[in-house]
């Protein structure tokens, strides 16, 4: 995936595309960062999880840009999520998420909201980096609620 993002960078070096070598650039950084901090090669799992939170950063600022009613900020940003998007593995469609979801609370035998957490635990490592991780939360408390 690093490999990917590198030759992304040049390709868009060679097409003179401003855009997107800023946003990759950005992104090869705070994957530098994280190998550095964690000291260790990152692996692609690794390079989603980075993709998804630089995702979602932007996605926090759009909140903000809207609040101060700032529309060239906001496009700009959504410009850059799409970028980031073509870097993310491919995203579970919802009706996977659910039978995922709806196979960990049975094995579990959960049955109310409090035991949140532990389907959280359980499908975490299945799910990171390929749905998000927020609308999940959401999901399980409906279909905890709902029993």
């Amino acid at each position: 995936m690093f490999e990917k993002i590198n030759q992304a960078i040049i390709e868009a070096m060679k097409n003179k595309n401003k855009d997107i070598v800023d946003v990759l650039r950005m992104l090869k950084g705070a994957i530098q960062l994280e190998e550095i901090n964690k000291k260790i090669k990152l692996t692609d799992d690794d390079i989603a999880l980075i993709v998804s939170k630089q995702i979602k950063m932007r996605k926090e600022s759009i909140s903000e840009f809207e609040k101060g009613n700032r529309q060239d900020l906001i496009s700009k940003t959504q410009s850059e999520i799409e970028i980031l998007n073509d870097y993310l593995p491919n995203q579970l469609t919802e009706q996977e998420v659910n039978d995922i979801l709806d196979s960990a609370i049975k094995k579990l035998e959960v049955d109310n909201p409090s035991q949140m957490g532990l389907v959280m635990r359980e499908v975490s490592p299945l799910l990171k980096g390929k749905t998000e991780m927020s609308q999940l939360s959401v999901i399980i408390k409906e279909k905890l609620s709902s029993k």
